[in-house]
């Protein structure tokens, strides 16, 4: 059975998490459709379209549900008693590979549903794709570098602290500058 209290415990983990990837969402979709811009600028002659921006906001969701199903699970979490630049490079280095994981992922599938065997998608990869994917996931990195020193920066000011500091109105401390 379980009590008021354990559910009212895991709604508000739920909740946390879910504005945790919420956050994470905006973030990256910010950047990733920045990213589409870029490249469509650069790219004009292959007449990228607007489903790349959908594509980006897509990519977003998922990358920021990877990243809190990551942090549930405590990956990163080894060095958290260190100066914030070892979890914070730690964590951008953890989560860079799950992402370099799951674009490989996206991709196998991505073949499969086009009706290739997974020996094929390797190879197209490989030939084709290799290039955009680790440039892509090296963007993506260097994004989570901010993003995780923001993160780790909230966790050892405690629990809306950092919120507070960033969206809070805050009182003036007016400082007596009159010599003792």
């Amino acid at each position: 059975m379980v009590t008021g209290e354990a559910k009212s415990g895991t709604r508000t983990r739920l909740l946390a998490e879910m504005k945790t990837a919420a956050v994470v969402s905006v973030y990256l979709a910010l950047f990733l459709s920045a990213v589409t811009t870029y490249r469509k600028l650069l790219l004009a002659e292959y007449q990228i379209g607007y489903f790349h921006y959908g594509y980006s906001l897509i990519e977003a969701l998922v990358l920021a549900k990877v990243i809190v199903f990551g942090s549930v699970l405590g990956l990163g979490e080894q060095f958290r008693d260190r100066p914030l630049i070892v979890p914070t490079l730690y964590k951008t280095l953890c989560f860079g590979v799950l992402v370099l994981a799951f674009s490989v992922l996206e991709h196998l599938i991505d073949g499969w549903w086009h009706g290739e065997t997974a020996g094929a998608a390797v190879e197209a990869i490989l030939r084709q794709g290799q290039w955009e994917m680790l440039t892509r996931v090296l963007l993506v990195i260097l994004a989570f570098v901010p993003m995780f020193a923001v993160w780790e920066t909230g966790r050892v000011l405690g629990e809306g602290k950092l919120f507070e500091l960033f969206f809070k109105r805050r009182t003036r401390v007016k400082l007596d500058t009159t010599p003792d």
